[in-house]
């Protein structure tokens, strides 16, 4: 009796296991499943968790990774708009935007295909777009003149376009440009170029240095020139007032020469003696002589 439950049990739990299989599926975190009817897409889940389901041959499952793909495209030859030579490697990371829409595009819903058919794409872009471009908008002794974001935006944009014309279910998720160089045989040619360019920036530097010194001095011999013009006015008005009351003076001492005789003597005095000075003169000599004509003069010769 025993071993009939037990075999029972066990037929049941296998007849579970089998409906479960036969009729759910799981759907991971990071993964997208595309659901067929009768071999064509009709749903998308990317709810992670199980999932209902009719057996095959009725419905069937395409399983997508949802994550970021990396890959870089070869180190190849590129020729310029100026004739120029550039080596040239990009990378990309790409992921499936619409599983629904990748599975009928590649045969078995493959991600190896698609990453042929973008490598194509790449390729075909990055031969347009870098040359449409001359080599100093990569190699430049001025670094404001390189044109990498452009250039890794404008690439970016061509394959956008082409995927989306051609619906393939994939979105560039970044781009750029990993590494450049110069084949061997122009490589000092292109040096020579920059040592070039860098001379003539210096040379542009220092003419344009010396142009701004010459319009500092320029503007400040103007200011210089101002203020001499200007003292030299103010000199020239306040010696015209000296000159002009020196005039009304004259007139006077021509007038009376003795009073001119008295006030240069008195000038004499006064520049003769000053605070804190013992002087010994002799009152019968010029200038001191001026103390005899006062009414009362000093009866001796000291002061």
């Amino acid at each position: 009796m025993n071993k009939k439950v037990i075999t029972v049990a066990i037929a049941l739990v296998l007849l579970g296991l089998f409906v479960v299989l036969l009729f759910g599926y799981q759907v991971r975190q990071s993964e997208a499943v595309v659901v067929s009817t009768f071999l064509k897409p009709t749903d998308t889940v990317t709810n992670a968790g199980p999932h209902f389901k009719w057996p095959w041959p009725i419905q069937s499952l395409n399983r997508f990774d949802q994550r970021v793909q990396t890959f870089e495209d070869k180190f190849s030859e590129n020729y310029l708009a100026d004739h120029s030579i550039l080596l040239a490697s990009v990378y990309v990371g790409w992921r499936i935007s619409d599983p629904q829409a990748f599975l009928p595009k590649f045969r078995g819903g493959s991600t190896a295909a698609a990453q042929i058919q973008l490598e194509n794409m790449l390729r075909s872009a990055k031969l347009a777009v870098i040359g449409g471009h001359n080599l100093g908008d990569f190699v430049n002794a001025d670094p404001s003149q390189l044109k990498f974001n452009d250039i890794e935006k404008e690439i970016q944009e061509s394959v956008e376009k082409e995927l989306a014309k051609n619906n393939y279910g994939i979105s560039i998720e970044f781009l750029g440009i990993k590494r450049i160089g110069l084949p061997e045989n122009v490589t000092q040619s292109v040096f020579e170029r920059m040592k070039a360019e860098r001379n003539q920036y210096i040379t542009e530097a220092q003419y344009q240095g010396e142009a701004e010194a010459t319009k500092i001095k320029a503007a400040a011999d103007r200011v210089a020139a101002d203020v001499i013009a200007n003292a030299e006015a103010d000199a020239t008005r306040i010696e015209g007032a000296g000159v002009a009351e020196a005039a009304k003076t004259l007139s006077v001492f021509q007038a009376n020469p003795d009073l001119a005789v008295f006030q240069l003597e008195l000038d004499a005095l006064k520049n003769s003696m000053n605070q804190k000075t013992t002087v010994f003169f002799d009152e019968t000599k010029p200038p001191f002589d001026v103390f005899r004509r006062f009414p009362t003069g000093p009866s001796s010769g000291t002061k």
